[in-house]
């Protein structure tokens, strides 16, 4: 991978400043933009096709959800990590639903930051075991009482994964209860390389992007329950 293309999303300006110094720092990174709201961040998404966008979630005129949804549905390839202040921040499981590819905290250090952004732009998602564990049994609970209904993506229904095989349906689980490929495979006492050709037929097969939205799609289509 060449020089991995960022653009910054938020709306206070000593942050965009601080992530773009600690970021052009790195020599494989390169800061292309700064957007000061969802709306701008759309437009500059169309405009420089950054490989990788980081979102703030509250932002004016556009939030990061829809942001988000407007650069996913756009299908240019850009990938979205959404930036928040807490890790269990109310709004992060919507921007999963909308197609972000993970999040970080405002107060990730240069390092966790520059390692996510290229997590994020080699097509992997940016949720370590534990806090898709944590993050994704909370928001599952949340939305089943109070989420608003998402009319712009339906709700999974059996026919959506009857295609997987038996394997590759064990394997979306293991995804959901937050295992890596290496647990996985340690699990199911295969190859690691064999889980994740598993993982690429389970997002082709259900039409998904990344691990989080796999993640996501089982709890949503009740093969994991939280707890």
């Amino acid at each position: 991978m060449g020089t991995i293309r960022v653009l910054i999303a938020d709306d206070q300006m000593m942050i965009r400043e601080g992530f773009s110094v600690l970021l052009n720092a790195m020599p494989d990174i390169e800061v292309i933009g700064e957007a000061v709201n969802g709306r701008e961040a759309v437009r500059q998404v169309r405009e420089l096709a950054p490989d990788v966008v980081l979102m703030d979630i509250r932002m004016p005129e556009l939030n990061g959800i829809e942001a988000t949804r407007e650069i996913v549905a756009a299908e240019g390839g850009s990938k979205v990590l959404v930036l928040t202040t807490f890790d269990l921040d109310e709004y992060v499981y919507q921007a999963l639903r909308a197609g972000a590819s993970g999040f970080l905290l405002k107060d990730a250090s240069a390092r966790q930051l520059a390692d996510g952004v290229r997590v994020v732009a080699s097509g992997e998602a940016l949720l370590a075991p534990s806090v898709t564990r944590r993050l994704i049994t909370e928001f599952s609970k949340l939305t089943e009482f109070s989420e608003p209904a998402d009319t712009s993506r339906p709700a999974p229904r059996a026919a959506a994964y009857g295609d997987l095989t038996d394997r590759e349906t064990e394997v979306l689980v293991l995804i959901a209860h937050g295992l890596s490929n290496a647990e996985i495979a340690e699990r199911l006492v295969v190859a690691e390389s064999t889980i994740k050709t598993h993982v690429s037929r389970v997002l082709v097969k259900l039409g998904l992007r990344d691990r989080t939205q796999a993640a996501v799609f089982a709890y949503e289509a009740r093969l994991v329950t939280p707890g």
